[in-house]
Order: structure tokens, then C-alpha cells, then sequence
């Protein structure tokens, strides 16, 4: 039977089986033990030299676990992936490739010539979509008992579980550094970054800078529209602020309407001028979902790393010292924070 040909557009079905292996995060990750564990049980299971955990790619069967293949994945059309999602009985048995006419002169044979026999189970998802294969494979050729056939079908099931768990583990390391409301890192991530951050000013030299932040208005929103609508310009906030920032910055959520930013590789005047940015973009009216339009402000304040800095609640003090003057001055919205020399 056939491969797929990889040069047609995506049938909806397919692009909706991609999109379910794509949604586990799970492809050109780290060997992982659990995985590494059912390659070898189904090798032992077998009785074969050659096991494998394949992904399903659009254009490639990339291997997750794998026992005695070199390759870390195979062109898609020169696998028996396809063929074997697509298996009656959902197994697919060749005791010999060599022999069997569908296969005979399958692009597989040149890149693994010496493989004689092939077996191979899909691993399905709860839907039924088809995310890779487990499969084994062996030189000389053979057969699979029935017992083979059955610890082959079940460590397809288990393939599955692991993938879901790895898939479950991530959004859980997720949520655990993420404001769930605006979707920015947390009090907790943002601790980490600038922990890390002045660990690496202090080594290096390099400059860095805090930007706290509270919202100007914000109460009278919420109080004038109610929560649904302060919810919409907490998230419209988070938006614009993280417009602002550069790849590698860290913004975070602190509070109701408090935020902050990890600067990396900005010193004092850089972060002036992401300050001047940011409290522009905060302070373009706000269209909420009921047709009303609101607007709020944003005050920030900065502190920039120096040699006087040896903790980062050090840091985060004189950040929310500036921010403090920002609000009492009330002129340009922003501060930056000077020390008594």
C-alpha cells in the first residue's frame, strides 16, 4: 500500500491530526525515561533487535524513544507509518518486506535494507487520531505470536498515556508560572527572572532594570463598569504592555492592577524610554465588549541595576520607591529611581 503523497494540500482531517500532535508540545523534545522504557519492553515483548516510538510529523516520523535505530527520524515516505495508522485490526505484521509485494519496493527498503521484518502498532489519542506508532524490527524473517501481537497493541496504548502525561506535566509547569487572568508570568516567575538576572549582572557587569507598575483609574472602572469590564482592561493592559517589551524581557502580573517588567540587557536610559512606551500604549482608550470605551494610566517606576544592588528586594525597593514618586508627582507618569550618593 502506498505512502501519502506529502506534496497535496492537507485533507481537514489531517490538518486536525496535526494540530492534536502539535498541541502536546511533545516533538524534537529530550529523551525521556518513560518513553525510553516502553521502546525497550516492546524490543524484549518482541524479540527484536529494533523498537521504536515514532511521531507522526506532516513530512517526517521522528523518533521520541528508540532501541537500536541510528536515525533520529525518517522521511515520512520512507517509513511504514502511514501504512501503519492506517492497519486493519490495528497492527500492522510484514514477516518479511523482501517478500511482501506491497512493500517490496517501498522507499523503506533503501533506507534500511537490511530490515526484514516489521511490525507495527498506531498510537491513538482519545479521539482517534493517529499521533505516531510504536514498531519493531528485526534482520531476519519472522512472525509475532499472538501474545507478541497483543503487548505490541497494549504498549501502543501506554505510548499513548505517556504522551498525554508529558502533555499534562507541561501545562501544569505552565499554570505554576502564569497569571491565569492575562495570560503574563506571575509574581512567583517574575521572583525567579530577576533572581536570575541580577545573579548574572553581579557575575557579568551587564546592565539591567526593574519596571514596576500600577494602573491610574483602574478602581473607578471597575467600581463604574463592574468586574467583567475590569477584567477586559486588565487583559488590554497586559496586551500593550507586552507589545512594548523586547524577546527575552519578562512582564508579569503582580497584583489586581500592579505589574512589572525584568529589563535584560537595558540600563537606565533604555528603560526611560520603554517607560515613555509603555505608558502611551496603556493610555489609548479601552472599547470593551458592551460598546462602552474607558481609559486608565499607568505609573512606573524604575530601578537600574548597579553596584549598590546585592539582593533583589534591594531592587525591587528602590523600583517601588521611584514608582511611589511617579504617583505623587503625577506628571510624566514615570520615575526613575536615584540614590543619595
Amino acid at each position: 500500500m502506498p505512502s501519502i503523497p506529502l506534496d497535496t494540500a492537507l485533507s481537514p482531517d489531517e490538518a486536525e491530526r496535526l494540530d492534536a500532535l502539535h498541541d502536546h508540545a511533545i516533538l524534537d523534545t529530550p529523551p525521556a525515561p518513560d518513553f525510553d522504557a516502553l521502546a525497550r519492553l516492546a524490543a524484549h515483548a518482541c524479540g527484536t533487535p529494533v523498537a521504536a516510538i515514532g511521531l507522526l510529523d506532516r513530512d517526517r516520523l521522528w523518533f521520541k524513544a528508540r532501541v537500536g535505530v541510528a536515525h533520529a527520524a525518517l522521511p515520512l515516505e520512507a517509513s511504514l507509518a502511514d501504512d501503519t495508522a492506517r492497519a486493519l485490526g490495528g497492527l500492522l505484521c510484514v514477516p518479511d518486506l523482501t517478500e511482501d509485494p506491497r512493500f517490496r519496493d517501498h522507499p523503506v527498503r533503501q533506507m534500511l535494507p537490511d530490515w526484514h521484518f516489521y511490525a507495527g502498532a498506531p498510537i491513538e489519542d482519545e479521539a482517534g487520531h493517529v499521533l505516531g506508532v510504536i514498531c519493531v524490527a528485526a534482520p531476519e524473517a519472522r512472525g509475532l505470536e499472538a501474545g507478541q501481537r497483543q503487548a505490541l497493541t497494549d504498549i501502543a496504548r501506554l505510548s499513548w498515556h505517556a504522551i498525554d502525561a508529558h502533555a499534562q506535566r507541561r501545562t501544569l509547569a505552565r499554570q505554576a508560572i502564569t497569571d491565569p487572568l492575562t495570560g503574563l508570568a506571575n509574581r512567583a516567575h517574575f521572583d525567579q527572572a530577576l533572581t536570575v538576572e541580577l545573579a548574572h549582572a553581579m557575575r557579568r557587569g551587564e546592565p539591567f532594570t526593574v519596571l514596576v507598575m500600577d494602573l491610574d483609574g483602574f478602581k473607578e472602572v471597575n467600581d463604574g463598569f463592574g468586574h467583567a469590564a475590569g477584567v477586559e482592561v486588565l487583559r488590554a493592559v497586559a496586551e500593550r504592555i507586552q507589545a512594548q517589551v523586547r524577546t527575552g524581557d519578562v512582564v508579569a502580573r503582580f497584583g489586581v492592577d500592579e505589574f512589572g517588567v525584568v529589563m535584560r540587557h537595558g540600563g537606565r536610559d533604555d528603560a526611560q524610554v520603554l517607560a515613555r512606551r509603555i505608558v502611551r500604549a496603556v493610555a489609548n482608550p479601552i472599547a470593551l465588549s458592551s460598546g462602552d470605551t474607558v481609559g486608565v494610566g499607568i505609573s512606573v517606576g524604575i530601578a537600574a541595576y548597579d553596584d549598590d544592588v546585592d539582593s533583589p528586594r534591594t531592587l525591587l525597593a528602590q523600583a517601588d520607591q521611584a514608582l511611589f514618586e511617579a504617583k505623587r508627582e503625577n506628571e510624566k507618569r514615570w520615575k526613575l529611581f536615584i540614590g543619595i550618593r
